[in-house]
């Protein structure tokens, strides 16, 4: 899995750190990569590529993200989009941004894999400008 963060690194790896993330993630994008968030999937995509000597279809990607801006980040690339409703969206707001899959939460996490149709897709995960994993 990749971790994309819309700050810059040194303050993403904080991030990660503090969330327990940083154990789960090998690599990630920051805003340090590109100002636009929209441009931190296809970062994150090369380095997953060239980490795994593969190539990733993005319909194998998931971006997860609690904001109408995580949507677009994912589409930007035709990554797959997950809306989780944690935010300061409410999962009606978030469907009208039309994304892949919403959930008002991961509360049942052992049913997320199911509910999104995969069992070994490529995960990105959002964290937003505060710091707060999407």
């Amino acid at each position: 899995m990749v971790l994309a963060i819309a700050c810059v690194r040194p303050i993403g790896s904080i991030l990660s750190r503090s969330y327990g993330l940083s154990a789960r993630f090998e690599f990630g994008a920051f805003a340090d990569d590109s100002t636009d968030r929209n441009e931190l999937g296809p970062f994150a995509k090369k380095r997953a590529e060239a980490r795994y000597g593969r190539t990733f279809d993005p319909k194998d990607i998931f971006v997860i993200g609690d904001t109408p801006r995580d949507i677009a980040c994912g589409r930007a690339f035709g990554a797959q989009t997950v809306a989780v409703a944690t935010g300061q969206y409410r999962s009606e707001e978030l469907m009208m941004h039309e994304p892949d899959f919403v959930f008002e939460d991961f509360a049942s996490t052992a049913e997320t894999p199911t509910a999104l149709g995969f069992s070994n897709a490529t995960g990105v995960l959002q964290v937003n400008e505060s710091g707060v994993p999407e």
